[in-house]
């Protein structure tokens, strides 16, 4: 991500879990619209997310949270390649709303 996407109020923890997440959320994204996915990468690219690639990415990261604290009889487990901690979502958050998005 370029440099000015980095705001001085985003802490340097929830921007390197942005980092380590939105390449995984646009992969995942890209399955299901190539065309969407495809424009908020070049907007990841060049530091500043659509407000609509922001509400997906918001989204998603929750949707995504592995690391619940459930057991296999309290509900199922996301399948995928990374896991997402209820941290985790939390610093995506943090640091969408830094970036002056309204998610």
């Amino acid at each position: 991500m370029s440099e000015s996407a980095h705001h001085s109020a985003t802490p340097p923890q929830d921007e390197q879990v942005a980092e380590r997440l939105v390449p995984v959320w646009l992969e995942e994204a890209a399955r299901h619209d190539e065309r969407a996915a495809g424009e908020a990468r070049r907007g990841w690219e060049q530091g500043r997310l659509s407000p609509d690639a922001a509400r997906e990415l918001a989204d998603w990261v929750t949707a995504r949270v592995t690391d619940t604290a459930f057991n296999a009889d309290e509900g199922p487990v996301p399948e995928g390649r990374v896991r997402v901690s209820v941290a985790d979502k939390a610093a995506v958050h943090r640091w969408l709303a830094a970036q002056g998005y309204d998610v």
